[in-house]
């Protein structure tokens, strides 16, 4: 049995001529007799008896056309679903991306993107840069959004974007009465950082010890989220990134331009060697978008 005799078959039984069936199928009329001949040939029974030019079914064909209907049913499925997959409406995202975009800024840009594809399947898993880097070298994710600088883009692998980084204050802070916050700013300020195998370390260490300002750190934490916390408890002040700012939903803390400016760049890594999701390019478009149009002025200009 082929698939188009089962259609022909299911044509007639619906429509109850096979003038209607072929009209309903696109086809001659030859060609649907001839298909449901086949069928009949293939099952070893009659389908329909045959009175002055018109069809009648058998009883044995109705008890066949139950089955057929659900059979019919479930190729229907399978072509809706290769309509949405070449569309862009299903598919998977495998996804590995550092804490600084994972716990912020991506479950909103990933929300954003699935409204309009139902059938779309996006798993998020967070780790740090280095290991999202590791992920992507070992094939085990489909994209990774990592902390790390590109001058160029590659094969595989481009910046997504890079933002400037920013000062966090508590609510009431005197400080918050400026508009530009500058090293000279936070001398003698309790200070909340990453720890020094942070790449962010490194540069705000540099920066400050180049305008001779020594911070007064007495709390570090590799997470920007929970930097921000400490700021938002009292713990001191910090420079945190665009992205975590943005994200950050509580509202003792807030957030002013610094100068100089710090970047961050945050890239968008694919493996080498496996398959990339039809879905990939289109989700990497509109994550960059997304994050062009909430964080604005943060946004370093290429």
């Amino acid at each position: 049995m082929k698939i188009r005799q089962l259609e022909a078959f299911r044509a007639v039984m619906l429509c109850q001529t096979v003038t209607r069936a072929s009209e309903m199928l696109h086809i001659s009329q030859p060609a649907t007799t001839r298909l449901l001949a086949d069928l009949e040939e293939s099952i070893g029974f009659a389908l329909f008896e045959r009175v002055k030019g018109r069809l009648y079914p058998t009883v044995e064909a109705q008890a066949l056309y139950e089955e057929v209907q659900r059979s019919l049913a479930g190729v229907d499925r399978i072509a809706r679903a290769a309509d949405e997959i070449r569309d862009l409406r299903r598919g998977t995202l495998q996804i590995a991306a550092a804490p600084a975009i994972a716990l912020s800024f991506l479950p909103h840009a990933i929300a954003d993107y699935l409204k309009t594809r139902p059938e779309a399947h996006v798993s998020l898993a967070v780790h740090s840069s280095r290991t999202v880097v590791d992920m992507v070298i070992g094939q085990r994710c489909d994209v990774g959004f990592a902390i790390l600088s590109m001058s160029r883009p590659s094969a595989h692998g481009e910046r997504l974007i890079s933002t400037r980084m920013v000062c966090a204050l508590p609510a009431g802070h005197r400080l918050c009465a400026l508009e530009t916050i500058r090293p000279a700013d936070l001398a003698g300020e309790r200070f909340v950082g990453h720890p020094r195998s942070v790449e962010s370390r490194i540069q705000i260490d540099a920066l400050f010890a180049a305008h001779g300002v020594e911070l007064k750190r007495q709390m570090e934490t590799q997470v920007s989220h929970a930097i921000c916390a400490f700021v938002e408890a009292g713990a001191g002040v910090s420079v945190v990134d665009a992205l975590s700012a943005w994200g950050y939903r509580g509202t003792g803390v807030v957030f002013k331009p610094f100068e100089p400016s710090i970047t961050t760049d945050f890239a968008l890594l694919t493996p080498s060697q496996r398959p990339a999701p039809l879905l990939l390019k289109s989700f990497a478009a509109h994550v960059r978008a997304f994050a062009l149009a909430q964080l604005g002025p943060s946004v370093v200009a290429e």
